[in-house]
């Protein structure tokens, strides 16, 4: 199992979930950007559920050699790697602030997660299920930028899913609303509309069991979006979404 962004806590919950209903795996590969966090999770998982795992660094602000990686491969890939930014209205126009957003969730991304695709590709086998966002269903004024990075995020799924769904490969797009997590930790949201990364984690499993090509964490965020999605454009200018 190939884990990107395993420093997140939906990917720890899943990594869990998924051993928990029995699942075994010759070496769970987590990758991160912060190794000495991970390594934590890794001897957690060890003592836990008796499994291997092999953390290795990954930076995507980094020059990265793909060739490193060329004895890994895995039937699953889970990928949760994401940066939601700095959340100041003055962040919105930093340069710095904008390209570390859209490389971590798009530019920089998508040549790892190409990577992988096209080992399952070769193997004819495989499924690949990546953490995208409501945020990029439409731009809204609160993270246009994040938004924006999601929202390519989720066509480029969309296009990998067709692409390989006759190689035998399938892409399960995971759009989570608002989660309890260190990235949204002192943002005030609403308890109703936020989930718990164990909550996402059963949701995922779930998802990848049925071989669904998009899932919710809640269902009420599927109704939220398509409510917004349908907003016409001269009324949803004006609103403070």
């Amino acid at each position: 199992m190939i884990v990107l962004g395993s420093n997140s806590e939906i990917a720890q919950a899943f990594v869990e979930k998924i051993l928990e209903a029995g699942g075994k795996y010759s070496t769970i590969y987590l990758f991160t950007s912060n190794k000495e966090t991970t390594e934590k999770f890794a001897r957690h998982i060890d003592v836990k559920f008796l499994q291997q795992t092999q953390v290795i660094e990954l930076d995507l602000l980094k020059e990265t050699d793909y060739t490193t990686f060329d004895e890994i491969s895995s039937d699953l890939l889970f990928c949760a790697t994401g940066y939601l930014g700095e959340g100041t209205e003055e962040s919105l126009y930093d340069d710095k602030n904008t390209a570390r957003i859209i490389d971590i969730n798009y530019a920089k991304l998508i040549p790892v997660l190409n990577f992988f695709a096209e080992k399952m590709e070769r193997q004819r086998s495989g499924t690949m299920i990546v953490l995208s966002s409501v945020a990029g269903e439409r731009g809204r004024q609160s993270n246009f930028i994040y938004g924006s990075a999601k929202a390519g995020l989720t066509a480029y799924l969309s296009g990998l899913r067709n692409y390989l769904y006759s190689r035998k490969v399938h892409v399960l797009t995971v759009k989570p609303g608002f989660m309890d997590t260190k990235m949204t930790e002192g943002l005030p949201l609403n308890p109703r509309l936020t989930a718990s990364p164990r909550q996402a984690a059963e949701v995922i499993y779930t998802a990848y069991r049925k071989q669904k090509n998009t899932a919710y964490v809640l269902p009420v965020w599927g109704v939220i979006m398509m409510v917004i999605r349908n907003i016409p454009e001269f009324i949803f200018k004006k609103l403070k979404l």
